[in-house]
């Protein structure tokens, strides 16, 4: 019979280091310390919007291994999951000790029920969405795609004069902002944002994040 080497196991200092060398990324984001809750709330929002993810306390941006100061950042990431993120995010956490420093990594899933927002200082809640290495506030449209997705029931969507044109915006520009669609269209921001969540909702349209702005293209 064949025989097989066993695979060796990744240490903890393997195990980080591999982390650290994929960069900070849609599902990962290194903190050098932590020193506000509601900071890091934002963080875990947009995790929790997208497709989840994790940080890596202790670690510069970098990639430098700097080591968690005291148990107190542990405490700070609990208080932004359980008491400024809504509705309370769970959230695993295990140390490694890495070249003799302690690596705190905390993971969120991305949730089943969105939006999760963040509540600011003044008291706001705001939801965010992870793009690349950065965590971008979610638009009305955004948040009314989540609250269209809530409804259980079926919904029959009918082409419309309202649809058509957007649809007609749309192919004429590879790239629409939703400021340009009620201009040309001559709707209110609500009408347009309620309009344009529905095409996104059923795969039609698709949000496009660029020049630090969304637009709306169709999905190719």
């Amino acid at each position: 019979m064949p025989t097989f080497a066993a695979m060796k196991p990744l240490t903890d200092t393997d195990y980080i280091h591999t982390l650290i060398a994929e960069g900070e990324h849609q599902q990962q984001d290194f903190k050098f310390e932590i020193s506000d809750a509601r900071k890091i709330a934002k963080t875990l929002s947009a995790f929790a919007n997208t497709q989840g993810g994790r940080l890596l306390i202790g670690v510069k941006d970098n990639g430098r291994i700097a080591g968690v100061r005291s148990a107190e950042e542990q405490y700070m990431i609990e208080a932004a999951a359980r008491i400024y993120c809504v509705p309370p995010l769970e959230c695993s956490m295990c140390n490694y000790l890495v070249e003799g420093r302690t690596v705190l990594v905390a993971t969120v899933n991305e949730s089943p029920s969105k939006p999760v927002y963040a509540v600011s200082e003044d008291g706001r809640r705001l939801a965010y969405l992870r793009i690349a290495d950065e965590n971008i506030l979610a638009t009305p449209v955004h948040l009314r795609v989540w609250q269209q997705s809530e409804n259980p029931r079926g919904e029959l969507m009918q082409f419309t004069e309202r649809e058509q044109l957007l649809l007609r915006l749309l192919e004429e520009n590879d790239l629409l902002s939703l400021s340009r669609y009620c201009r040309l269209a001559r709707i209110s921001r609500r009408a347009a944002e309620h309009l344009m969540a529905r095409l996104v909702r059923y795969d039609i349209v698709e949000p496009v994040f660029e020049a630090h702005k969304f637009h709306f293209r169709l999905k190719r």
